[in-house]
């Protein structure tokens, strides 16, 4: 009863593959079979397990399949990992692979301490990721519903004649359009009906995102980083949602690799060469750093919105915010002028925001 074992698990949507390492041994994990992947059967397998060990680590990949067996095991008493799949080691040359292989790949991983875990979000910062993530979905197909709508129009022939499209001017010229075969109107109809239903999607969960906030444990940081400019309630939420509790980082340059931010590098020896970002992590986040950093491109200056926004914090979060727009603004001009690519300049702001936010969201303590 003093054996210690890591059981690693391949999981599937109606499978999970079982492979068992026992603590002290040198030899291969050992594949113990198949199991449903429902509770009950996991529940089973602990049992059996509990009488035969004194201690269980568990580990899985991080796939389509959720956290639902790690909070499972988590509130059981046992010691459960999500692997990240990116960092798992492997052989150069393994062409073999199958559920069996990989559940004792893992379980061997695991022994040895070889295995990056992955951050786990809490059940209700997981539940607003999923609506920041359904109004992302709906903001994309609206998108492609007005292209689609234009392609139309172009194909036609027919030109809108005014400055701005998608205004009630616009909706208003397209509702007068006559097609010449009934076949064709119907279709320009569907398209304008789409358009408007992909619209008012995005208004729904706007709002539905406007109502939840408050109530969310995260909710007093996301007002505080609305101080900053170029972070709306979306962007804030967005960026919480997919990174959790900031006070997870010990410092910004974390924040700033686990974004994927800073750059790549291929050194060796005197030969230096640094590329691109690593585009690592989580890329739901680093996409609306860049959005917002593109506010930076003006001058400095608290305009009116941003006023609004910053009456509900503390004078030091305001401090921070002013700080970040006196810097990033300066440098998004220096940068400019020495000629750097639009996206590049930006995509150093953004790096460089999200220390901002970092240092806002530690002025702030959320509920837990």
């Amino acid at each position: 009863m003093n054996s210690i074992k890591f059981i690693g698990m391949d999981v599937h949507k109606k499978s999970i593959t079982i492979a068992i390492a026992d603590l002290g041994s040198r030899g291969p994990a050992r594949s113990y079979g198949t199991i449903n992947n429902d509770l009950s059967a996991l529940d089973k397998f602990c049992r059996k397990m509990v009488s035969t060990a004194s201690q269980l680590h568990f580990v899985y990949e991080a796939g389509p399949c959720g956290y639902g067996i790690y909070r499972h095991l988590s509130k059981k008493g046992f010691d459960c990992m999500v692997a990240a799949p990116s960092l798992i080691p492997k052989k150069s040359g393994d062409r073999i692979k199958n559920d069996r292989r990989d559940a004792k790949m893992l379980a061997r991983l695991h022994r040895a301490g070889d295995l990056t875990t992955v951050y786990v979000p809490d059940c209700q910062d997981e539940a607003m990721r999923d609506l920041s993530r359904a109004r992302e979905d709906a903001v994309i197909a609206t998108r492609k519903a007005k292209q689609r709508l234009k392609a139309f129009l172009l194909r036609n022939g027919i030109a809108y004649s005014g400055k701005s499209r998608w205004s009630k001017a616009y909706f208003n010229w397209l509702s007068d359009i006559a097609m010449a075969h009934p076949a064709q109107q119907v279709a320009l109809q569907e398209y304008i009906d789409t358009v408007h239903e992909s619209i008012e999607r995005v208004k729904r969960l706007t709002d539905q995102i406007q109502q939840l906030v408050p109530d969310w444990r995260l909710g007093p940081v996301a007002t505080a980083l609305q101080a900053a400019r170029g972070v709306s309630l979306i962007v804030a939420v967005t960026f919480l949602s997919e990174m959790g509790d900031l006070s997870r980082f010990e410092n910004p340059s974390q924040l700033m690799a686990y974004l994927g931010l800073v750059p790549s590098e291929h050194s060796s020896g005197d030969r230096i060469k640094r590329g691109g970002i690593t585009k690592t992590g989580n890329g739901h986040a680093r996409k609306v750093l860049v959005q917002a950093s593109w506010a930076y491109r003006m001058k400095p200056r608290i305009s009116r919105i941003l006023l609004k926004r910053q009456q509900q914090v503390s004078k030091e979060v305001c401090q921070i915010s002013w700080k970040a727009q006196l810097r990033l603004c300066t440098r998004f001009r220096r940068l400019a002028a020495m000629g750097k690519p639009k996206q590049v300049v930006v995509t150093a702001i953004a790096r460089e925001l999200s220390a901002f936010l970092w240092a806002i969201a530690k002025q702030m303590q959320p509920v837990v």
